[in-house]
């Protein structure tokens, strides 16, 4: 995978995963778990630059379909918040 598997993962790809409140309400209204969404995020297809700045996309699947997960690594506390997640 480009940017996500061996050598070309980010650096930041094993810290702590944190998952926000604004991730959790997007969890209840699209029908997925945090397992689900820790589990999307281990079979990412593709993880590259956002357009935030410090913000990375994580492009994965779920449930058969494409799905996007919107991360902001935090390099002074050595973690990793979920931000969104979406399909498409």
């Amino acid at each position: 995978m480009a940017g996500g598997s061996g050598s070309d993962r980010p650096a930041w790809w094993d810290w702590e995963l944190v998952v926000t409140s604004h991730a959790e309400s997007r969890m209840e209204e699209r029908g997925f778990s945090e397992v689900e969404l820790r589990s999307m995020i281990e079979r990412a297809v593709r993880v590259e630059p956002g357009r935030g700045r410090g913000r990375w996309v994580v492009r994965t699947r779920h449930a058969g379909r494409p799905w996007t997960v919107v991360v902001e690594p935090d390099t002074e506390l050595r973690i990793v918040a979920v931000v969104t997640a979406y399909p498409g």
